[in-house]
């Protein structure tokens, strides 16, 4: 029979989720990339717009609640950064931005640091 210590159960939860975190991540990227080559105006724009504004809004619900281990700076600027990024999406989905540009740098940026 295996046995396991809660806390290597509990470290492979947190590596599991930072997985997936990782991975939606790449999804929204992989999105938006093609997004921005068909243009805003196109159903892979609004698939996209949708599909990071909802990663981005369960993102910002766990950085908000008081079981999130992250440090507290760091959650604010992540906070920070994921609401620029649903202003950014709403804009462009107003039409007064056609560029995914930033969306995807960002985002990049924040997968990556994902460790």
């Amino acid at each position: 029979m295996y046995q396991f210590s809660y806390a290597d159960i509990q470290t492979d939860s947190v590596a599991d989720a930072r997985d997936r975190e990782r991975q939606l991540l790449t999804r929204s990227i992989d999105m938006l990339t093609t997004a921005s080559e068909v243009g805003t105006d196109s159903n892979e724009a609004i698939a996209a717009l949708n599909f990071t504004n909802r990663v981005w809004t369960s993102l910002l619900d766990d950085l908000g609640s008081p079981e999130n281990e992250l440090p507290k700076e760091l959650r604010a600027n992540l906070i920070s950064i994921g609401l620029w990024l649903l202003r950014e999406a709403e804009d462009i989905r107003q039409g007064r931005s056609d560029s995914f540009e930033g969306l995807i740098e960002v985002s990049q940026i924040i997968r990556d640091g994902i460790q």
